[in-house]
C-alpha cells in the first residue's frame, strides 16, 4: 500500500514554526554577546554591535560553576537512576503480570497525576526532616526511586507492545520473571527508557523548587538554584545573566539534539497497544 505524501506546504510550515521556536533561544544568545552599554542604550537592537565574547568567562568567574556543576550532574544522575529502575519494575508488573487487582491498582496509580506537587510538598519535607536528610542532595534523589505514575505509565504501553511469545519461550526455558525482564524486556526497550531518562534528566536539571525547599547550605546547590544567586548578586550586570543563562541551557540543547532520533522513536511507539 503506498504511502500517501505529505502536502507541497508541510515543509515550509514546519521550518516557519521551528524558527518561531527557536528565535528565543537565538535571541538570548545573541543578547548575551553584546556589549553592556548596547543592552542599556539599544536594547531591542538584533546584532550585537562588538561581539563581546569575554561575557561568558567573567559569567563563569564570577560564581562557583564546577561546584554547581558537579551538583547538578550528580542529581540528574542519580534521578535517571531512579526513575529507570523503579519505573521500569513497577511497569514490568503492570504490564507482564498478572495478579489481582492490577487494573485497580495501576488506575489508582494514574489518579495521582491529578495531585500538583504542591499537595505532597509539606509531607515531603516533614518526611525527609525525620529521615535526616535535609540540605542533602539525597532528599531530592531518594524520591525518584519510588516511582512517578508518568513514567510508569509511558513504560507499561512500551512493555505491552512486546511479544508476549518471547516471554513464554524465556519460561519454557526455564528463564525467571527476573531474568525475562533484565535480558529480554529491558534491552527491547531502549527507545522508551532513553526517553524516560531524558525527560527525568531534563526535570532534574530545571528543578528549581526542590532545592528551594530541601538545601540550604551553598555547597550542595546545583546549577538551577546557583543561577537565581548569581541574579540576586548581579542584578544589574544584564550581559553576565544572558551569559550565565546561555550557560545553562546549552547542555539541554546539546542533549536534545544527540538523543532526538531515540527520544522520538520512544514517543512515537509508545501506547500503539492498550
Amino acid at each position: 500500500m503506498p504511502i500517501d505524501r505529505p502536502p507541497w506546504y508541510a515543509q515550509p510550515l514546519l521550518g516557519l514554526a521551528a524558527t518561531l521556536f527557536a528565535a528565543p533561544l537565538l535571541l538570548l544568545v545573541l543578547a548575551s554577546l553584546k556589549p553592556p552599554e548596547q543592552l542599556v542604550e539599544d536594547p531591542y537592537a538584533l546584532w550585537p554591535r562588538q561581539w563581546q565574547g569575554s561575557n561568558y568567562p567573567r559569567a563563569v568567574s564570577s560564581m562557583p560553576v564546577t561546584r554547581y556543576l558537579r551538583n547538578s550532574l550528580i542529581l540528574a544522575a542519580g534521578s535517571v537512576a531512579g526513575s529507570l529502575l523503579s519505573c521500569s519494575l513497577a511497569a514490568y508488573g503492570f504490564a507482564r503480570l498478572r495478579w489481582a487487582g492490577r487494573n485497580l491498582l495501576f488506575g489508582v496509580l494514574i489518579a495521582t497525576l491529578l495531585l500538583p506537587w504542591h499537595v505532597t510538598m509539606i509531607p515531603r519535607f516533614l518526611l525527609l526532616r525525620e529521615l535526616h536528610l535535609y540540605n542533602t542532595l539525597a532528599a531530592l534523589i531518594l524520591p525518584t526511586f519510588l516511582g512517578d505514575a508518568f513514567f510508569i505509565f509511558l513504560l507499561r504501553q512500551f512493555f505491552r507492545t512486546i511479544p508476549e511469545e518471547l516471554s513464554e519461550a524465556a519460561r519454557l526455558d526455564g528463564l525467571s520473571e527476573w531474568g525475562i525482564y533484565w535480558r529480554i524486556i529491558l534491552p527491547l526497550s531502549r527507545p522508551a527508557l532513553a526517553t524516560v531518562a531524558l525527560f527525568q534528566f531534563i526535570a532534574s536539571w530545571n528543578d528549581f523548587s526542590g532545592p528551594l525547599l530541601y538545601l540550604s547550605d551553598p555547597r550542595h546547590f546545583p546549577l538551577a538554584y546557583g543561577l537565581e544567586q548569581f541574579i540576586s548578586s548581579y542584578a544589574d550586570q544584564t550581559h553576565l545573566l544572558l551569559a550565565a543563562a546561555v550557560l545553562f541551557t546549552l547542555p539541554i540543547v546539546v542533549l536534545f539534539l544527540v538523543a532526538q532520533k531515540v527520544f522520538l522513536q520512544g514517543i512515537t511507539t509508545t501506547g500503539l497497544k492498550g
